[in-house]
């Protein structure tokens, strides 16, 4: 039940449906004509894809751009503050924003795994409580 808590990512619904069709994920970047890493950032939810991305996704999954965000759920907020200025700093090389960006995904999923095991525990599972 804990797992429905979560939401699901527009990432992990495009992972899940790309998984589905048997595609690598190059294969399904080649078919997009997006990079492999592009696409990989999409996935783990460091970057949102364009509409016009979004599209060739949806279409090369044989979907619709609707149906990817219908089941991601309600709209999906803006990338956080942190990332839109890492994204917006002039300062930054695309390699620094890529690599800041990933530290910080890195960081935040780390820390929603601790709250989601805090928040278990403090359901019964925890020894003694």
């Amino acid at each position: 039940m804990a797992e429905q808590d979560t939401p699901v990512t527009l990432g992990e619904i495009i992972r899940r449906q790309r998984e589905l069709a048997e595609l690598s994920m190059r294969q399904l970047a080649s078919m997009v004509g997006i990079s492999n890493p592009y696409l990989s950032q999409i996935e783990r939810g460091l970057r949102a894809p364009s509409e016009r991305v979004l599209h060739a996704i949806a279409g090369s999954l044989r979907t619709t751009a609707d149906a990817l965000m219908a089941e991601a759920g309600p709209t999906e907020p803006g990338p956080p503050a942190v990332l839109a200025a890492i994204a917006a700093d002039p300062n930054l090389t695309a390699r620094q924003r890529q690599a800041l960006g990933e530290v910080y995904a890195a960081m935040a999923e780390a820390t929603i795994a601790r709250r989601g095991r805090e928040r278990r525990a403090g359901n019964g599972e925890r020894p003694g409580a």
